[in-house]
């Protein structure tokens, strides 16, 4: 009989290279995953997943903001 706890502390830590890139929203975070499923076991495959993870550059959302200060609605 296995521990509940031990055995999800042990599945989130397999899967810490996933869970970073999906928390960091990455664009590779379909490649991250697939690489942590297949090779993670390795161990030489969770390090290149993990590193993977971390360097890749996060990528970054371009608010347009209305011109300041906003216009009141035109009345006809």
């Amino acid at each position: 009989m296995f521990h509940i706890p031990g055995f999800f502390c042990a599945f989130a830590l397999y899967f810490l290279p996933t869970l970073i890139a999906f928390g960091r929203g990455l664009n590779s975070r379909g490649g991250i995953a697939l690489l942590n499923f297949f090779l993670g076991w390795t161990f030489f495959g969770w390090i290149v997943a993990l590193v993977w993870a971390i360097a890749a550059p996060t990528p970054y959302v371009v608010y347009v903001h209305p011109p300041y200060p906003p216009y009141p609605p035109q009345y006809r």
